[in-house]
C-alpha cells in the first residue's frame, strides 16, 4: 500500500475547503440525491461524496456504503484521486494496484472494496476539495457514458459547493451590516437625545432675551434672535424625526391588538390638538381592525400632520377612507393642500430627501417623516403610494396585512 501524497498547494486547498463551511454528520438531500443517482447510473452498490481534510476523509454523503462518517486519509482512495484534479481516477481491481493491494478496505474479509472510480471536486480556483466516487465489492469498469455521467454529476456537486460558499459569505456580510446598522442606530439615538436639552435651552434663552432686553436690543438684534430660535426649532424638529425613524423598529415590535378605526382617529385628533380650521372626515363605515395599533397610529399621525403643515387653504379638509378584504386593510388620506410637483413625487419616501416646498410657516421639510411612514407600512407587509395635483390636493394610499 502507498499512502497518498499531499498536493503541492495543500495549504491553499485547505483554506478553500474551510471557506465553504460544509456541515459534517448531517445528511443533506441535495447531496444524497446525487450519490443515489451516481450509484444507479454506474451500477455500483456504493457511491459517496468525500471531503479530503488534513488527516481525515469525511463522507458528506454515503449511499450504500458501510455506516462510517470518516476515514483516515492515509487509507483513502480519494487522497490519491485529488492529486490529479480534472481527471477521473478509475481502479478496476484494487488487488492489482500497488497503492491499494493491501489497503484495509481491500482486504476486508466481507465485502472488500475492489473497484473505485472517483472524480475530483474542484472549486472555482481549481483546488480539489474531495471527490464524487463510486465503489464496488467486485471488479468493475465504467463505460464511456457512465464516465461522462459521473463527471457531469461531479459538476453539480461543485455548483452546490460554490453556492454554499457564496451563501456563507453573504450571511457574514449581512451580519456585519446588521451590526454596523445597530451601532449607527444607537449612535444616532444617543446623539439626538443628548442634543434635545441644549436646543431647548437655546430656544428658551432666545425668548428670554427678547422679552427681558427688548428695549436694549435693536431691530437687527431682534431679527437675529428670531433667526436663532427658528434654526433651533428646525434642528429640534430634525432630531425628533431621527428619533422617530429609529424608534419605528421598536414600534413594529409591538403586539397586535383589536380596536376600531374611528376610536384610533379620535385619539390622534386629541393628540395633535386640531382646531376648528381643520375638518377631518372619517370613513363612513367604522371598521374593526386587528393589527399593530402603535404602528398604524404613527403612520396616520405623520400623514395627517403633513396634511395640516403643507396646506395654504383657509379651511383645511382631510378625507380618510378605508376598506377591507380577506388579506389586507386599505386606507387613503387625501387633503386639499398645496400638492407636490409631479417631478418630485418619486422622492417623497426617500430618507433625508427634501422637496422644494415649504410648510405654512415657510419651513422646508427634513425628509424623515414620510420615509418613516414607508418603513412602518412595509414592516406591516404593505405598500404605500402618493398622487397629487399641484395647488389642489395630495392623496396617500396604503395597505397593511391583516393579522
Amino acid at each position: 500500500m502507498i499512502q497518498p501524497a499531499q498536493p503541492i498547494n495543500e495549504k491553499e486547498r485547505l483554506n478553500a475547503l474551510s471557506s465553504i463551511e460544509l456541515i459534517k454528520d448531517i445528511p443533506e438531500e441535495e447531496f444524497d440525491n446525487i450519490t443515489q443517482l451516481a450509484s444507479y447510473i454506474c451500477k455500483t452498490p456504493i457511491s459517496v461524496i468525500t471531503i479530503v481534510e488534513d488527516e481525515k476523509n469525511w463522507l458528506k454523503s454515503n449511499h450504500g456504503g458501510p455506516p462510517i462518517t470518516e476515514v483516515e486519509r492515509k487509507y483513502s482512495h480519494c487522497g490519491h484521486a485529488i492529486l490529479e484534479p480534472g481527471i477521473l481516477m478509475e481502479v478496476e481491481d484494487m488487488r492489482k494496484d500497488l497503492r491499494f493491494y493491501n489497503n484495509p478496505f481491500t482486504t476486508l474479509p466481507e465485502s472488500p472494496i475492489l473497484f473505485y472510480a472517483g472524480m475530483p471536486l474542484l472549486d472555482n480556483d481549481g483546488f480539489a476539495l474531495g471527490t464524487l466516487c463510486v465503489l464496488d465489492t467486485k471488479k468493475n469498469k465504467l463505460n464511456d457514458a457512465q464516465k461522462k455521467a459521473l463527471k457531469n454529476l461531479a459538476k453539480q456537486v461543485e455548483k452546490l459547493f460554490e453556492l454554499r460558499r457564496k451563501n456563507r459569505y453573504l450571511e457574514k456580510i449581512k451580519q456585519e451590516l446588521d451590526d454596523h446598522n445597530t451601532l449607527l442606530k444607537d449612535f444616532a439615538g444617543v446623539v439626538s437625545h443628548d442634543m434635545k436639552m441644549p436646543l431647548a435651552n437655546m430656544i428658551i434663552t432666545a425668548d428670554l432675551i427678547k422679552a427681558r432686553y427688548k428695549h436694549n436690543v435693536d431691530e437687527k438684534g431682534q431679527e437675529l434672535l428670531l433667526n436663532l430660535k427658528k434654526s433651533a426649532l428646525k434642528l429640534s424638529d430634525y432630531i425628533n424625526g431621527i428619533l422617530n425613524h429609529y424608534e419605528s423598529d421598536r414600534i413594529v415590535a409591538s403586539k397586535e391588538v383589536e380596536f376600531d378605526l374611528h376610536h384610533l382617529l379620535e385619539d390622534i385628533i386629541d393628540l395633535l390638538n386640531i382646531n376648528d380650521r381643520c375638518e377631518i372626515n372619517f370613513p363612513a363605515e367604522n371598521i374593526f381592525l386587528k393589527c399593530n395599533r402603535a404602528a398604524l397610529e404613527q403612520i396616520f399621525i405623520n400623514l395627517i400632520n403633513n396634511s395640516i403643515k403643507y396646506n395654504n387653504k383657509e379651511k383645511i379638509i382631510i378625507d380618510i377612507e378605508s376598506a377591507i378584504d380577506e388579506n389586507h386593510y386599505y386606507f387613503t388620506v387625501t387633503d386639499n393642500g398645496i400638492g407636490i410637483p409631479e417631478d418630485q413625487l418619486s422622492n417623497v419616501f426617500k430618507l433625508f430627501k427634501t422637496l422644494y416646498i415649504t410648510d405654512r410657516q415657510g419651513n422646508q421639510g427634513n425628509g424623515i417623516g414620510l420615509s418613516t411612514v414607508k418603513k412602518l407600512v412595509e414592516s406591516l407587509h404593505g405598500n404605500i403610494s402618493v398622487s397629487s395635483v399641484l395647488g389642489e390636493s395630495t392623496s396617500f394610499k396604503f395597505d397593511i396585512k391583516r393579522a
